[in-house]
């Protein structure tokens, strides 16, 4: 797929992949492994994937995709693939399919975040079947999730709306709180991106009850990372799109200041967008200081919503380039650009 980089995220690629799962591939690797296969594959293979997918994304939550993507592919190209074509019985396959899934979507990530779109619409199209096939509804839900959300910032109003349901529909039976909060904020995104406000609301309504009972503890599951701080950045913005900019004030606000939203690159992005709703409420003094702050946090992070955010505040700057705080900013986020 690395040969392949260049190629554009489109809708029809997207949705084509949701018929993508061979839901037998791990049943038929199994009897063919009887045979003999050129490496046997257990616990401690499965645990490594796991924990290689840990470190490489908290490097990525905070530095930005660009920084580690090499070493996510050169991980799953040399090391993962011959376990994949090993000898494993199928509760193990299971598993390893799982934890590939993982690693898989975590490439994808990191390549959106990189800017290499099309790359990163394979990868989440492959880590989606990856995660059928090992029977992981959770898994086969974010994975969608990410092809969701790269609709959605790609503008692709009707796939998102499609690939959103459809996540939700994949997670149906999952009962983890923050998950259910995870999904239902995709549909909320959508609808609202799609201006389907009715929605949008009965979607964001059901992700705020989900993650008021979600417990304090993250999990060990794959959407565990979805913090009530997350939450409040992701709602925030929603509500920004549906007009409603004091309510989505005090949720960026809000999760600037919930503990736990500590990675640079997710608090950079936060006060990028916050800066944008100061804006847009015509309070100028607040979104240069927050904007400030924004430039502060952003430096040295490799990705490609940090730039984004830089371009889309220069581009919103210029209507107040006649205040001089504001050429000043301008000035200095020339040099991240």
């Amino acid at each position: 797929m690395e040969r392949r980089q260049f190629l554009a995220a489109t809708s029809a690629y997207a949705l084509a992949a949701l018929a993508l799962p061979d839901l037998d591939a791990i049943t038929r690797r199994t009897r063919a492994a009887a045979a003999g296969g050129p490496v046997n594959v257990g616990r401690g293979e499965v645990l490594a994937i796991r924990q290689m997918t840990t470190a490489l994304g908290d490097t990525a939550s905070e530095l930005g995709g660009g920084h580690a993507r090499h070493l996510a592919v050169r991980y799953l190209t040399q090391d993962v693939a011959p376990w994949l074509n090993g000898n494993y019985s199928e509760a193990t396959g299971r598993d390893l399919f799982a934890a590939t899934s993982q690693l898989v979507h975590l490439a994808g990530w990191m390549a959106g975040d990189e800017g290499n779109q099309g790359l990163a619409q394979q990868y989440y199209a492959h880590s989606f079947r990856l995660a059928a096939e090992a029977g992981d509804p959770e898994l086969s839900a974010t994975a969608l999730r990410g092809m969701a959300v790269q609709a959605i910032d790609l503008g692709h109003r009707a796939a998102a709306v499609r690939l959103s349901e459809e996540c939700v529909h994949y997670a149906g039976g999952i009962e983890d709180p923050r998950a259910v909060a995870y999904y239902q904020a995709t549909l909320a995104n959508a609808a609202a991106l799609d201006g389907d406000r009715r929605t949008a609301r009965v979607a964001l309504a059901a992700s705020e009850s989900a993650i008021e009972n979600a417990p304090k503890t993250p999990g060990e599951s794959w959407a565990a990372h979805y913090s009530p701080g997350r939450w409040a950045h992701e709602t925030g913005m929603i509500l920004a799109q549906l007009g409603d900019l004091d309510t989505a004030q005090d949720h960026l606000h809000h999760a600037l200041a919930i503990h736990g939203l500590d990675r640079r690159r997710t608090r950079a992005i936060v006060l990028a967008d916050l800066g944008q709703v100061h804006l847009r409420r015509d309070d100028t003094d607040a979104a240069l200081a927050t904007w400030n702050d924004f430039l502060d946090t952003a430096e040295g992070i490799r990705s490609v919503k940090v730039t984004t955010a830089v371009d889309e505040m220069r581009a919103r700057l210029h209507r107040l380039r006649d205040v001089p705080a504001a050429a000043e900013l301008d000035q200095r986020a020339a040099s991240l650009t």
